[in-house]
């Protein structure tokens, strides 16, 4: 009878050892995401969220296109051809430093781009898709507006005919990316039913105004898109994607990138009060030693790396195409869910310097707050998978 192998020694950044399911191209591309972000954003972020805002974004953008992070599971036109596990893998890093970021390149890539390259013509694909993949043009999505989130087929903006143009008047909100968009992907109500439009942020009527006083995104640029009368050639609608569906398959697309995104931030968390629980010292030795904290951690690292699992699951599934909305949604809803536990059980940890931006654990409770929300609430992808568990609709 032979001898066992040697086991590998446990680590506790990769407990279950999920590392050795990616090859090496896909740890060179989140080597590369983590080191970018190591050093252009962690340095910094602490003072552009308490500032509530985020400098440099164009420059910003220009770097993440650089590395291939713009676009990059779309083929052609610049964009790098990643697999969705590579995406994924770039967003939790990117997360890990501030969902702001990953919402910067989430939008930019998996709504704006994305639509454009499904739905558009090879002329809007040509004319934008590759200044949008270097960086040099941001894109935004216009879907939600201010009355009408969680149900945009009541979306009021509304485009109609005049003579060979299109005439667009609505208002779009929460709109990430707006005030600093060189190009908007509008979906607005039409005589045959909603319709994406490509809009140029200079196209007169167009204006962006930002919104401020948030607390959550703070290091983020989120806005108001305003359409009066905007007037655009017969040529700027997207010739694919008529109805709901074409929105509803780009936030799909997005939301994937929130399954893994959450986790980093969740990561991000559970790694300083990990640190912290090791160093801290009360009554005579670490708090790390007391059964109550390893049972914080303990419970942490379980959703921690489930949720991660689960990630992976889903990006094999979307690289082999047959990953379902549905799907996605159970990963965004129990991942983002789970990321804000860990996130507020590492703050109890920390104690008092929990709430402190020195550590990075209330930054990104507070942003978890907004991931929670957009891209589909709770109660949206309770629903989602209501109906495909029961058969039976509760949407309306």
């Amino acid at each position: 009878m032979s001898a066992p192998s040697k086991l590998p020694p446990f680590d506790p950044a990769d407990p279950l050892g999920i590392d050795a399911l990616l090859d090496p191209e896909d740890l060179a591309i989140r080597d590369t995401v983590r080191s970018w972000a190591a050093d252009r954003v962690l340095p910094h972020i602490a003072d552009w969220y308490e500032r509530g805002e985020l400098p440099g974004i164009r420059e910003l953008a220009r770097e993440l296109g650089s590395i291939g992070a713009l676009g990059m599971s779309l083929t052609g036109y610049g964009c790098a051809g990643a697999t969705a596990v590579q995406y994924g893998l770039a967003c939790l890093e990117l997360e890990a430093a501030d969902s702001g970021i990953r919402s910067l390149v989430s939008v930019q890539g998996s709504l704006a781009m994305y639509a454009i390259w499904k739905f558009g013509s090879e002329a809007q694909k040509q004319r934008w898709l590759p200044s949008m993949a270097e960086g040099s043009t941001i894109g935004c999505f216009g879907l939600t507006e201010p009355d009408h989130g969680s149900d945009p087929a009541g979306m009021r903006t509304y485009a109609k005919r005049d003579g060979t143009d299109w005439v667009l008047t609505g208002r779009k909100m929460w709109i990430t990316n707006g005030s600093v968009a060189g190009v908007a992907v509008v979906w607005a109500q039409t005589d045959d039913g909603i319709r994406g439009f490509v809009v140029p942020a200079d196209a007169p009527g167009f204006s962006a105004p930002e919104i401020k006083h948030k607390w959550s995104l703070r290091a983020s640029v989120t806005s108001e898109l305003v359409l009066d009368e905007v007037r655009l050639p017969a040529d700027a609608v997207l010739p694919g994607g008529t109805g709901l569906r074409g929105p509803l398959s780009c936030l799909s697309h997005a939301r994937y990138g929130i399954v893994w995104g959450a986790m980093g931030a969740a990561r991000a968390s559970f790694e300083s009060a990990l640190d912290y629980a090791r160093t801290r010292e009360q009554f005579g030795k670490p708090i790390g030693g007391f059964q109550l904290t390893q049972a914080k951690l303990a419970d942490m690292a379980l959703e921690l790396h489930k949720g991660i699992l689960l990630a992976h699951h889903l990006g094999r599934r979307m690289d082999a195409g047959t990953l379902r909305p549905e799907q996605v949604s159970f990963g965004k809803l129990n991942n983002v869910r789970e990321a804000i536990e860990i996130c507020r059980t590492s703050r109890t940890i920390l104690g008092a310097n929990g709430i402190s931006l020195e550590y990075p654990v209330m930054r990104h409770v507070t942003n978890l707050e907004s991931v929670l929300t957009y891209e589909g609430t709770v109660e949206m992808h309770q629903l989602v998978l209501g109906k495909a568990l029961t058969g039976l609709d509760a949407f309306r």
